[in-house]
Parts: C-alpha cells; structure tokens; sequence
C-alpha cells in the first residue's frame, strides 16, 4: 500500500478556554481551499454554538473515527478531521484508519448562531487534551466557536508554530471518493424514534471480539424499530461489522431520531449502508464498509468514471461552475452547462474521485468541498485504472461486435461480453468472484476504454459497466 507524510501545519494546538463570557472553542485550520484560493489558517465561522453540549460530543465523535481502526488494531492511525464552510452549515468529516468507515457531523444553520458562515475545505486540529476538554462540556455552558484564527492570532503570530506529519495512504483517499460514489445509490430505509434508536443501539457489540466478526449481519424494520435477519430479504439493510458504530455513541442521549440508509437488495452479498443521529441543529452520519476487513478504497464504484476523456472534460466544466453550495443541484449545473442531466451527475461522479464533491444522504445531493489533499493520488495510484491503460497501450484489445478479447500480461484471453442495459461481464476470476459487486475489473475498462476511443462518446447515453457509479 502506497503511504506518504503529509505535513499539517497550525498557527497554534486548538483549546477549549475559559472567561467571563462562557467557554471560547477555537479551532484552528490548516493550509484549505477558499472562493479566493488556496490559502493559509482560512477562517470559517465565529460564533455561537446553539447545543454547546451536543456539539461537542459530535465532534469527538468524528475525532474518535479518525483516530480508529476497526481492522488490524494494533497499527495507528492519526488523521485530523477535514471541515468545510458551506456558506449556511459547518461539515466536519473524517475517514478510519482502515479505511472503512466514513464519519461526518453536519452543524446545520439551526446549529449555529452569529456570523455567516465562511466557505473552503481545510484541516483541523482536534488534540488530546482538546478532547479532554470537550468531554467536559455540560448541558448549560454558553460555547463560542471559532474555526480559524482570530484577528489577534493573525497579527502577533509570524507563521505556523504547531507541525504535524500526518500518515496519507493512498488507500484512505481513495476510500473517501468511494464512499462518496456508493452512498449515492443510497435511499431511506428506516427511521426509529430516539427511544428505539437508543434501544437499538445500545444492544450492538462494542469490541472486535467474536460476537462482532460472526459474519454478515442484516436488520429489517419493524414497526418503529429494527430486528435482526439472517437473510438479505427485501427492504433489509446490511449491519456489516456493527461494532464499527461505536462512535455513536457519544450523541445517543441527544438523539432524535436515527435514519438508515443503503441499496436495494440484490442477493446476498454484504453492502454499505449509512447510519445517520439526527441531533437539535446538527447531523452524524457513519457510512461503513461492506466488511470490517474491507475498507472503501476497493470498491471500484469510481472507475467508470475515471476512465472516460468526456466525463473528465465534463467535469472540468462543471468545477468552474461550483461555489461552495451545500446543496449541488443538478437541474441548475444542466441549464448553466448546456450537459445533459445525466452527464452533470457522471462529472460529479468524477469530482467526487478527487475530493472536490460530497454526498449527503439525507438530502440525496452532493455538496461543493475541496479535500485539502493532492487530488490526482486518486486516479494515478488506483491498480486497476493503471493495468487498463496498460492493456489499452499495448494493443491487448479486440473489438468484435458485442465480444471483445482482451490478452492479459501472462497471455491469458478474457472475453468481455456485453450484456443487457450495455452491462459488460468478463470471463476473468475477478467477474467470477464479484460479479461487478466491487465495481469494474481491469479487462472490462480496458474495453470501455477502447470503444470510447473508436466509436466516440454517446452524449447522455454513456456505456455501463456493471458495478458502476449511477
């Protein structure tokens, strides 16, 4: 697994500190994205917090998600969450160590109260005995936030005092494109009362032991609340490796409802899902893994995208046109384009590879984010985009019809056959033990890829892979 160190720099550690007006939150930002650029210790909000205590276990719920890894425990992992400014809400979000479990807390507009919220995407630092001091915050505390340096903090400050390097496997950003790509084939499944979201949670495993790895797990509603299955039967979601759920812990007593999210079910194999606590002015929401040994960055939900010329031009379009909106809306992207509603969704398929767009599932819309990381890692590090092109390059390809041959390295020839709806299935042992469940294999791109190249693209009608992003 490819890793690098990134270097994260803050003008000083965040804290929680004390004065005659009630407790100050400041967190402090990295180097981010803005309207204006990219710049230093961005400021976002200054402000007012509506739920102090609410606020603050949300967060350290996100903080918990970023420093765990649910599969090979004993490695570390230190990842400062990411927030955005989305001009009427904060997002804070982060990504497991291992890769499969994606968090986000959504402070909404009812969330906050004072000036407008900023608009970029940066690091924060969320430190141990800022945690510390989080987890202390009571019911009637007045907080004030500030994320970003303060005029002061600006002035008397001569550049960054506080340097972290932080560990940036390919894996993990590859992870965060995916979850984006698959939870937006996601639709409501449940919704329980805070009563029954308490009851249900509370009852999960919390540790790795046996009962959490007793293989796949599934829950149906029923009535106002959830029950277990054994069987994917039509309306189940899939409960993979429910111990990774722990982080909601933190907000259960402040909880108003809970919203589970995932795919129709489509056989018996284990899917992602999402699990959202709906909070007084705020949102957190973990989307997990198919499997706890099974992170995101695999799933190939992504690939169709990244391997077509259109939807990158597509999306080089649709970028110029994005401002930080909360909520993208693709009707609007299509008139101010001139694209096809469905090529606006492909580009925003493929922006989501690199970071520059969101998903957010209760309000089945993407929203305009910059990940403060080097977005082409995610296509020129992915395995299977690489081997295609390589197939592509050296003329491994065969075009006959609805059959194409493709001759692999070792010599090998796959046929890959195009199915109903322009499915295309490949006679190789990766189509054989997924079936496009984890997206397309490398001898199936290397055809889309070729018949982009010779036919030229379809505009509104792009061929499908099975597997991949809607």
């Amino acid at each position: 697994m490819t890793r690098s160190l990134q270097a994260v720099a803050y003008r000083r550690p965040s804290v929680l500190e004390s004065d005659a007006d009630g407790q100050r939150l400041g967190l402090e930002t990295s180097r981010g994205a803005t309207p204006s650029g990219v710049r230093d210790h961005p400021q976002l909000f200054a402000g007012l917090l509506t739920s102090p205590q609410v606020a603050a276990a949300g967060l350290l719920a996100v903080a918990d998600v970023a420093a765990a890894r649910y599969y090979q425990r004993q490695l570390r992992a230190s990842l400062d969450p990411v927030v955005t400014g989305n001009g009427d809400r904060l997002r804070f979000e982060s990504f497991s160590g291992c890769g499969g479990v994606y968090a986000r807390l959504d402070v909404l507009e009812a969330g906050l109260d004072g000036d407008a919220v900023g608009h970029g995407t940066t690091n924060v630092d969320v430190n141990n005995p800022l945690r510390e001091a989080l987890s202390r915050i009571g019911s009637a505390d007045p907080l004030h936030l500030r994320v970003g340096p303060d005029e002061l903090a600006v002035t008397t400050l001569d550049g960054p005092v506080v340097e972290k390097k932080v560990p940036l496997p390919d894996r993990w950003l590859r992870g965060f494109a995916e979850a984006q790509v698959i939870a937006a084939g996601f639709d409501l499944r449940a919704e329980l009362p805070a009563a029954e979201a308490v009851r249900f949670l509370r009852t999960l495993p919390r540790g790795g032991g046996r009962a959490a790895s007793a293989g796949v797990r599934w829950v149906v509603p029923a009535g106002h609340g959830l029950r277990p299955s054994t069987r994917a039967v039509p309306g189940a979601v899939c409960l993979p490796g429910p111990e990774r759920l722990i982080a909601l812990q933190r907000v259960l007593r402040h909880a108003t409802s809970l919203r589970v999210y995932g795919p129709a079910v489509a056989g018996d194999a284990a899917t992602a899902a999402a699990w959202e606590v709906v909070l007084p002015g705020m949102r957190l929401t973990l989307t997990l893994s198919p499997d706890a040994s099974r992170g995101f960055s695999g799933e190939g939900g992504v690939l169709a995208a990244l391997a077509t010329d259109e939807a990158a031009e597509d999306a080089e379009l649709i970028s110029v046109l994005l401002a930080w909106e909360p909520r993208v809306d693709v009707r609007d992207l299509a008139v101010a384009s001139g694209l096809t509603a469905e090529r606006v969704r492909a580009a925003l398929v493929r922006l989501g590879t690199s970071g520059r767009v969101g998903y957010d599932v209760a309000e089945t819309a993407y929203f305009h984010r910059e990940l403060p990381y080097d977005a082409e890692r995610v296509e020129r590090h992915n395995p299977r985009l690489r081997s295609a092109r390589a197939l592509v390059a050296a003329g491994a390809v065969a075009l006959d019809g609805a059959v194409a041959t493709v001759t692999a390295e070792d010599g090998h020839i796959h046929r890959v056959r195009e199915q109903a709806a322009g499915v295309l299935s490949c006679s190789c042992l990766w189509w054989a033990k997924y079936r496009g469940g984890r997206g397309p294999c490398k001898h199936a791109l290397a055809v889309r890829m070729v018949r982009r190249g010779a036919t030229g693209a379809r505009a509104g009608q792009p061929e499908r892979v099975d597997g991949g992003a809607r």
